[in-house]
């Protein structure tokens, strides 16, 4: 698969704005777990998170090939569905290999997510505000 040629710099700016955010947040997760005694808790934190970035940004990806090869929705669609079944897979793989503990890999895709739906908010709230 080729690399897109252009990607919006408003994508580029609300990607990096969320690694940064979720960056972060996960140091202080899991510094706080690791000061509990729940340092695995905090390392499976972190690879959700991981995992959200990669889908993010594979998804970042996807969205700039469609635009520039226009291939069909159902090819696109299933583009989608593979990877997050391939997320999903991983993600129940690790809950269920290394329990308890592995469960936070959910809490940092969730975290992942809520993150990256804050950071897409903040221009439009800026936006919005200025009008």
């Amino acid at each position: 698969m080729s690399t897109p040629s252009y990607t919006p710099p408003v994508t580029r700016a609300m990607f990096r704005r969320t690694v940064i955010m979720a960056g972060i947040v996960t140091a202080v997760g899991v510094v706080v777990l690791l000061l509990l005694g729940y340092g695995l808790f905090g390392l499976f934190l972190a690879v959700g998170v991981a995992l959200g970035t990669l889908n993010m940004w594979l998804a970042v990806r996807s969205v700039a090939n469609f635009a520039t090869a226009r291939p069909s929705k159902a090819r696109f669609s299933g583009s989608v569905l593979g990877r997050l079944a391939v997320i999903t897979v991983l993600a129940l793989g690790i809950a269920w290999l290394v329990r308890p503990a592995g469960i936070a890999v959910f809490g940092g895709l969730a975290l992942f997510q809520f993150l990256a739906i804050v950071s897409s908010m903040l221009p439009l709230i800026k936006e919005i505000r200025q009008k």
